[in-house]
């Protein structure tokens, strides 16, 4: 039987160990972190992500987790509405918001049932582990496991990299990572559910992207309550130093009326910011003989329509099916790996693209003041023009673009 490990426990890493480990395959998961609570991590389930899901067999598992199902989308521009879309926009499902936190957990708790699964958190890999090749050769040798920071070495017959967009093991590889556009820096904030439940909640029903006044934010209701408050910086521009009331300030000004006086009547329970730089692209290869990348660590996504927890299940889906079809030896192996980018790339450009695209656009209408302005007061004619454009951009960012 063949040895696998899997670096990285996030969406990508846990779900394809788990799978691996149901059908009897020797799994080792490395996790540095303890536990899996994290700040920004992606809650949305589009329907790509709910299929990869049902297909891996844990639709039953998802049922049973918090969860909030979205309303819908809506675009503002200097306060007023340009249009809106409610779910689920023509699928079966509507997008969900699940906390990652909760899946994770979950689907570790399956995966500890399994003999075949052995999980080791709080340990950080340092090094890949190479088989040398014959005296005289001046090629690298085949990858065969990973060297731990406490001085341990694990040898497996491949190593599945899935330790996000910073991900050290394509950076020992090597496998340059190709960046496609300018780096994204977010702002993050956050407003307690019992803020928002203040003694009348506040409808705040949806996603909502906020444009006006040169700046793009957004406001959604997380699943668990809180809101959950987004803000663009430009290229290259410094943090603003604000204080929490004037950041809730900034982004009321943007906002629809409801959503404005919540944020002034409670700005000082306001959190963050918490800043997230995101660097799009994709590795120039997803492997080389031993080692496969998956998720963030093969192709790292814009937060844009919130594609790295769904194209990371759906990468994982596609790498259990490939990996437990191959007859398990090292060749095998690796040509599974060339199957497996093969399979999987199509989308991730063609995802990728439509990301950039929604950015170049909200960034040119966001810092275009003669533009905005024109469609703040065409709204009534406008409105449904953008809003088919957007809904033609939004369908396979949502349902995906290939068949698993």
């Amino acid at each position: 039987m063949n040895r696998l490990i899997v670096v990285g426990a996030g969406p990508a890493g846990l779900s394809l160990a788990l799978q691996l480990a149901r059908a009897g395959r020797s799994v080792t998961l490395l996790e540095a972190r303890r536990d899996f609570a994290r700040g920004l991590r992606g809650d949305a389930l589009l329907p790509c992500g709910l299929e990869a899901l049902a297909r891996m067999g844990l639709w039953p598992l998802l049922q049973e987790l918090p969860q909030r199902t979205l309303a819908g989308w809506s675009v503002w521009l200097e306060g007023r509405l340009l249009f809106q879309v409610a779910e689920p926009m023509g699928c079966l499902q509507p997008c969900r918001l699940v906390p990652q936190q909760a899946l994770l957990e979950a689907l570790l708790q399956e995966a500890l049932a399994l003999q075949t699964f052995d999980c080791q958190a709080g340990v950080t890999v340092s090094g890949l582990l190479r088989r040398p090749h014959p005296a005289g050769s001046s090629a690298e040798g085949r990858i065969c496991g990973v060297r731990l920071a406490d001085g341990r070495c694990l040898e497996a017959d491949l190593v599945i990299a899935c330790d996000g967009r910073d991900s050290q093991l394509r950076q020992a590889a090597p496998l340059p990572l190709q960046r496609r556009g300018a780096p994204l820096d977010l702002l993050w904030f956050q407003l307690p559910a019992e803020a928002v439940a203040e003694p009348q909640p506040v409808p705040i029903a949806g996603f909502h992207t906020l444009v006006g006044g040169g700046a793009i934010a957004s406001a959604c209701r997380g699943a668990t309550g809180e809101l959950q408050l987004g803000w663009l910086l430009r290229p290259g521009e410094p943090l603003p130093r604000r204080s929490a009331r004037e950041w809730a300030e900034a982004i009321a000004s943007l906002a629809p009326p409801p959503l404005a006086a919540l944020l002034r009547r409670q700005a000082d329970q306001l959190s963050g910011p918490q800043r997230f730089r995101v660097q799009v692209g994709q590795a120039r290869r997803w492997h080389v003989p031993g080692l496969l990348l998956l998720g963030d660590a093969a192709h790292p996504m814009s937060p844009i329509r919130a594609q790295g927890i769904n194209m990371a299940l759906r990468d994982s889906l596609v790498a259990a099916r490939e990996l437990l079809a191959s007859e398990g030896n090292p060749i095998a192996l690796d040509q599974a790996c060339q199957r497996i980018e093969r399979l999987r790339r199509p989308e991730i450009n063609r995802l990728q693209q439509l990301q950039l695209a929604e950015a170049r656009q909200g960034h040119w209408i966001g810092h275009n003041t003669l533009l905005r302005h024109s469609l703040t007061l065409g709204a009534p004619l406008l409105g449904p023009v953008a809003r088919a454009v957007w809904m033609k951009r939004q369908r396979p960012l949502r349902e995906g673009v290939a068949w698993l």
